[in-house]
Order: structure tokens, then sequence, then C-alpha cells
């Protein structure tokens, strides 16, 4: 019975190239573990950096065969996406080895530290490498436990998702859309916000009220009505609005181009960031630091470094008089934000959007629907090609094409290209000087390809 981190040596991971896998690997394997893990994109003969990657960090690669798993593994751990009839599983099974699920393992080793667990619809990861940088400049040697690689991390040859350190502290992501947040028993709970995603918005309330119990201290968004409902002590929480007053206030917001600045009870930040999302983001981050004991001068001081994280409105440059920035957006609120963000750069904004998954989209479609035509400009343009299919079962009586009709009739410049590799050229005509092109997207690894591809032809 695996009850603790203590109670095993030798750990495989079913899907280690997955974001969330591949992070927890690196941490167990930073703190002695023997790590070893397979998956499906792991293909002979075949150049993969996330493989490349962790062998780098000692942890041994397998294709999904079977072959990593042997009499002397302690422990297989499965992501929600692999499912039983994986021929690794029957192998785990036959062999007596205990199989636990990605978030159980996070939550045993959440145990393990005085842990700070980020939750909210949108928001999570960003906050939580400001969080990382913040306390890492103060001194406090934190680890963290990501689902994006921050630039930090990654400009060491890294994954950049994951890293160990010396101190008590460690920073998680607490994701809700598996309903695995209400797994974690933190020190610090940071809610940032609750809008409909995965799940219903009364779903949500639930899971995030058994986060704030599990939770010792629990610090909320005071500026987002959902997530101020769950509020337990007014003077930890944070605001922008100045309606709903918290005891850390952002105030004075601008964005100049790429850079923003605010105030934090009259402390100063700028940040190399684009959005008032960001500020949200920063703000909170700030807050919970104060919380471990850092000041706001010396949040101040971290985030005026901060490098960012992968795809995150993550800026490829300037060519041509256009703008090119990638970022992650997938959810309505997120994809609203990142267009929100980049409309101060320039005066027009051009954005792509590859949905994930039929039941998602058709699920969301409304919310889409509403968010992106909200926050176009006449100006402004809003592109979509096919939704992305990861395989499975699914029904596919939707396309991305539906959701461009409903937006057109909305009075909005709304196009579809079925095929994203015909974007660019489409697109051309329409990219005028001065322009933010703007590629929104997660859960397709090709994404990153895709991106640099059309900055190299743009």
């Amino acid at each position: 019975m695996i009850q603790t981190i203590n109670d095993f040596d030798r750990v495989f991971f079913i899907g280690i190239a997955g974001t969330g896998m591949s992070a927890i690997a690196q941490y167990l394997k930073g703190i002695g573990k023997d790590v070893a893990g397979s998956d499906r994109y792991f293909k002979p003969h075949e150049l993969n950096d996330t493989r490349q990657k962790l062998e780098a960090a000692g942890i041994l690669c397998f294709e999904q065969d079977g072959s990593g798993i042997l009499p002397t593994t302690d422990l297989v751990v499965v992501s929600t996406a692999v499912e039983d009839t994986v021929p690794e599983v029957s192998k785990a099974r036959s062999l007596d080895i205990p199989i636990i699920r990605r978030s159980e393992l996070l939550a045993l080793i959440a145990k393990s530290k005085k842990t700070i667990a980020v939750g909210g619809t949108s928001g999570k990861s960003t906050t939580s490498a400001m969080l990382f940088d913040i306390l890492q400049y103060a001194g406090l040697e934190p680890s963290i436990i990501s689902g994006a690689g921050l630039v930090s991390i990654i400009r060491e040859g890294k994954i950049g998702n994951a890293k160990v350190g010396n101190g008590e502290w460690l920073v998680i992501e607490a994701d809700e859309s598996d309903g695995s947040i209400v797994q974690y028993h933190p020190a610090i709970g940071l809610l940032l916000n609750i809008d409909k995603d995965h799940k219903e918005v009364e779903a949500l309330m639930d899971i995030f009220s058994t986060f704030k119990k599990n939770s010792e201290l629990f610090v909320v968004n005071q500026s987002h009505a959902l997530a101020a409902t769950l509020s337990e002590d007014l003077s930890l929480d944070f605001s922008w609005e100045e309606t709903r007053p918290a005891g850390y206030m952002a105030r004075d917001f601008k964005q100049e181009g790429l850079s923003i600045s605010f105030t934090i009870n009259n402390s100063p930040f700028n940040l190399q960031l684009v959005g008032r999302h960001n500020m949200e983001n920063a703000l909170g981050a700030a807050a919970v630091a104060a919380q471990v004991g850092v000041d706001l001068s010396k949040a101040a001081e971290a985030l005026a470094q901060y490098e960012g994280i992968y795809r995150r409105n993550q800026v490829l440059g300037q060519k041509n008089g256009v703008w090119m920035m990638d970022d992650y957006a997938h959810n309505p609120a997120k994809c609203a934000a990142s267009i929100r963000a980049c409309q101060p750069i320039a005066p027009k904004v051009i954005a792509w959007f590859q949905p994930h998954g039929y039941g998602p989209t058709r699920f969301l479609r409304a919310d889409f629907v509403a968010e992106i035509s909200a926050a176009l400009r006449p100006q402004d343009e809003i592109w979509m090609s096919e939704i992305f299919y990861a395989g499975g079962t699914a029904t596919k009586d939707i396309s991305a094409n539906d959701l461009v009709e409903d937006i057109r009739q909305n009075g909005k410049s709304a196009f579809f290209v079925e095929n994203r590799a015909e974007f660019l050229e489409q697109v051309r005509p329409h990219l005028t000087e001065n322009t933010v092109l703007l590629l929104m997207g997660a859960r397709d690894p090709s994404l990153e390809h895709f991106a640099r591809e059309v900055w190299e032809k743009l």
C-alpha cells in the first residue's frame, strides 16, 4: 500500500511526455527516486524533445510496449488520458504492481512539503510561476510542479515545468478539470477565479468549496464575483476593483506595448507582460507571498525580472509590421483575455484559434461565441481551424465553423479555414501594417511547431 512518497523507490510513468506527468517525474528524480516512463509519442529512431530532456535528467524512456515495467518496479503512475486497455496497465497488474493516478501521486508529494496550491479555471500556470520566482528571489529555495514550462528553467536545457529546491515550500497547480483538486490539503490554497470550463459552474463551486475546507489558509480573488463567495478572511484576499475591497489592492493599471505597470498597496510593479489578467495573476502571487513573509517591494523586484512561461502570451517577434504571439488560451475566458491583452499593442488584432475536443467545444459553444464576440473590436478578426481530435470515442457533430458562423451573426469578422496549413496564405491579405497575429490553442502537441512554421513564413 502506497501511502507516502517514502513507500516506493522505483516508479514508472505511463504517458510520461504529458506536461503534468513529466513535471512529477522530474520532481521525483530530483529527490532521489529511480524514475522511468513510456509514451505513445516515443517512436523508434524518431527524435522527441521531451524524451531527450527527460533522459538528460537521468529518467529512462521507453516506447509504449511494456518493456520498461519490471518485477522490481514499485509503483506505476497513469494519467487520466491512459485507458485501462493499454498493455502496460495489464502488465503492471499481472506483476501485482500498485497503480495510481497522477493526481494521487501529486497529493502524496504535497503532503511531504509545506505546499501552496494554486487553483482556478484560468491563470494557474502563470501565477504558480510568478509565486515560485518571488519565493526564489527572496531566498526561500522553493520547489515547483507546474503545468507549463518556466522560461527561466527552460534556459537551463530542461522541460521547465518542475524544479526541486532545498527549502520547505512547494508550489503546485491544483487542477479542477478532473476534480483532483479536492485531494490536496495545502498550507495555503489560492483561488484565482471560477468560470465555466470543463464543468458547469455549480459543480465547480462544490469542488472549490472542498478545496477551501482542505486549505489551512485560503486566499481568494475578491474581484471575481464567484470566487469572492468562498472568502474566509478579507485581509488575506486581493482585488483590483474598488467596489470589492480586500487586503491587497491593485490600482493604476497601465499597458504600454508589451509591458504593464500597476501598484499593489502603493508599491509599484512593472512587468514585461501584457494584459490586465497578468496584473491579477501577479496580484495573487504577491498576496500569497506576503503570507510567507515576503514583502511587496521584494515581490515587485522579483517580478520585474519575471521571464514568463511557455506559450502564455509568448512573443515570437515582429516581422513586416506584424507582431506575432502564441498562447495556450483554450477556454472562453482565456481566449477573450488573450485577445484583449493584444489590443493595446496594435490597432488591429487577428486571432486564430484551434478548439480541442468535440465534447468540450459542444459544451462551451455559446460561451466561446459570447466571450470572443465581446472581446473583438470592429477592426479585429477571429479565425478558426477545425477542432483538434486526439483519438478515442467522440461524436463529431460540431465543427469550429459552427462557432465562426455564430460569431458572424453577432456582427463580428470571423473566418473558417478548415486545414490550418492553409491559414497563413488565406490570412496574409488581412495582415496590414501594425497588426498583432495571435495564435491560440491547447492539448495539441504540434501547436508549437505550427507557430514556428507560421513565424518563419510570415
